[in-house]
């Protein structure tokens, strides 16, 4: 398994003041994995929903949070104030591109459509070849089963391969993220060698 001591990992997760208690405990579940880990934190810089909840469970239990905040919502108020580091960038795309850079992983918590346009883009990158390290969805209480069946559809209906969903590793409790991306192995490239369908031909 890999060793995630001084690994950066990135957590995906919901801004909404209205998160439910039972994300809000998986959060802290998934800080406290990460820490015991001795990983640091990337999320996306909140102080609300489960963006902040995961980031005040690291730093209370000592580790270190690196937030990414483009400066458009920085000036509205809704960044973390008590981080290791927050890093102003410009505008939504370098903001993704940050939350990726130099990460052993990435897990994607509950959340609205920004965690999933985020979750599905490191799906994209990794079947391009793009991002090679483990994506984990957390499927808590089944939140994810929609998402999951139409990727499962999309195979179905040769709009991907079967390979393709060895992209990501699904799992049903917050506790068991951070072992899974112990786990999981960067990905295999030769499953990018079978990206494209050949046309058929009478």
């Amino acid at each position: 398994m890999k060793d995630l001591n001084q690994a950066r990992i990135t957590v995906y997760c919901a801004s909404s003041a209205m998160s439910s208690e039972k994300h809000l405990l998986g959060a802290d579940q998934v800080a406290a994995s990460l820490v015991e880990a001795g990983a640091s934190l990337v999320y996306g810089g909140g102080k609300t929903g489960l963006m902040g909840r995961v980031a005040d469970a690291v730093l209370a239990l000592g580790g270190k949070v690196q937030g990414v905040m483009p400066a458009f919502l920085f000036a509205n108020d809704v960044n973390h104030p008590g981080l290791t580091e927050l890093i102003q960038v410009e505008n939504m795309r370098e903001r993704k591109h940050l939350l990726m850079h130099d990460t052993e992983g990435i897990i994607a918590l509950p959340g609205g459509c920004g965690t999933l346009e985020e979750l599905m883009e490191a799906i994209t990158l990794k079947r391009l070849g793009q991002y090679l390290k483990p994506v984990v969805i957390v499927n808590q209480d089944g939140f994810y089963d929609p998402l999951i069946e139409m990727l499962d559809s999309m195979v179905e209906q040769q709009f991907m391969r079967p390979e393709h969903l060895d992209l990501f590793t699904v799992v049903m409790q917050p506790a068991d993220a951070i072992d899974a991306i112990r786990r999981t192995p960067d990905i295999d490239k030769s499953i990018l060698q079978k990206a494209t369908y050949k046309t058929k031909t009478s």
